[in-house]
């Protein structure tokens, strides 16, 4: 997912102080071994009674395929032997402001589980979560991610979130030698541009495109599709890929190009109604989508509505509300399983969201490492290249560019 994020100046900002997880922050929470499914994406929050819930996970042909259960997740708590120096740290680099900050916050708040978990249970590891905040904006990221790789204590980093960000940072986090994880970031070209030190926890956009929009045209039966883009990395990638796999169900007629920052939409809304297709398939962020679907509602257009993972956040449904119902919305991520759902609520006083499942896993993994007394950036390195095992979302191996060796997509609906 994630893409670049353009603001105009006058939006607000949100202050955050800094976050520094280590021996203090321990508090008494569930396990989470259960791979045990909700019917919830992790959301939770919601307008009335509506919510965003597992639908079906699906591969690249639209077809439905089960959810995997086999082999024992790991645990972040290992056996509880370990040991590391007081200022080993992992670092976060994503958005903890801004229009579309709860994507980032759900990641951060993932690793904080994984991190809680293991401190409690590892006296004389207490390892510290140290988080920066690129605002989901590459040019910030350019400015923050020097400060990340000078901080020697940092083995590992979770993100950047976005893949704008990702973009404009791998090469200098590559040449640093800094095992990058990232639980969010889709955009199929980030993989290719030879980086030696970033992972991708989850499926790219040329597995998503083709996934939804064979689902869209087989399963879903829609005949004419309208696509409209952001302007974004992520979302200019992902409507390329879903364009291309739609055929000829793509309507080149009342495709639509909007801008990150945007909030009326009503030439938009106008050609579309003009269009009268099936399904409109947004590929964007909550932010633009929210308004999006509202204003297409209020001006008559009954299409089904179809996003992505940049949309399918508990925020999309809280800012549009019953604008938001049956809306369809994939994924690469999976459901927070039950038990992960009660400690991550537990420690966040909130429930999870896009991308905390997986933020958890690529954490569990950076822990595991520290463990086995990898405790340099070159052997954490080392350690996640042949990294091959069972976490709650997916089974985490890498091939030689860092994308994972199988990956699905979850649909979602907003019921």
């Amino acid at each position: 997912m994630l893409g670049s994020i353009t603001r105009s100046s006058t939006r607000s900002r949100v202050a955050r102080g800094a976050l520094v997880i280590g021996a203090a922050a321990v508090l008494a929470v569930a396990g989470c071994s259960s791979k045990s499914t909700t019917t919830s994406s992790g959301g939770g929050a919601s307008s009335g009674n509506l919510s965003i819930k597992a639908l079906v996970q699906i591969d690249e042909q639209g077809k439905a395929v089960p959810a995997s259960t086999s082999g024992t997740p790991a645990d972040p708590a290992g056996d509880g032997k370990a040991t590391c120096a007081p200022t080993t740290a992992i670092g976060f680099a994503g958005a903890e402001t801004g229009g579309n900050s709860a994507l980032g916050i759900n990641i951060l708040d993932g690793a904080k589980l994984a991190l809680q978990q293991h401190n409690a249970a590892n006296k004389g590891c207490q390892v510290v979560l140290k988080p920066f905040d690129t605002e989901g904006d590459p040019q910030k990221a350019t400015q923050v991610i020097p400060s990340v790789i000078s901080d020697q204590s940092i083995v590992g980093l979770i993100g950047p979130a976005f893949s704008g960000e990702t973009k404009a940072t791998g090469q200098v986090i590559s040449d640093a030698g800094l095992p990058s994880l990232t639980s969010s970031a889709t955009n199929a070209a980030l993989t290719k541009n030879g980086w030696k030190s970033f992972f991708r926890g989850l499926a790219n956009d040329d597995v998503q495109g083709p996934s939804v929009a064979h689902y869209l045209t087989g399963t879903a039966g829609y005949k004419k599709i309208c696509v409209v883009q952001d302007d974004s990395d992520y979302g200019v990638g992902l409507a390329k890929s879903v364009t291309a796999a739609l055929g000829s169900s793509a309507d080149s007629s009342c495709s639509a190009n909007v801008k990150t920052g945007d909030r009326d939409f009503s030439a938009t809304v106008s050609k579309l109604s003009s269009a009268k297709p099936d399904a409109i398939f947004y590929s964007g962020y909550y932010a633009e989508a929210a308004p999006l679907v509202e204003q297409l509602r209020s001006g008559g257009v009954t299409a089904a509505f179809v996003s992505d993972d940049g949309t399918n956040d508990p925020q999309f449904v809280k800012q549009a509300g019953d604008s938001t119902k049956n809306a369809l919305l994939s994924c690469p991520c999976g459901p927070a399983p039950d038990s992960f759902a009660t400690a991550y609520n537990t420690l966040n006083k909130q429930d999870p969201g896009v991308y905390s499942v997986e933020a958890y896993d690529l954490t569990t993994i950076l822990l595991k490492a520290i463990d086995a007394g990898k405790v340099t950036r070159p052997d954490v390195l080392n350690f996640v290249r042949n990294y091959d095992g069972q976490g709650l979302a997916r089974v985490y191996k890498w091939d030689s560019t860092g994308e994972l060796t199988k990956a699905t997509i979850w649909m979602y609906q907003v019921k």
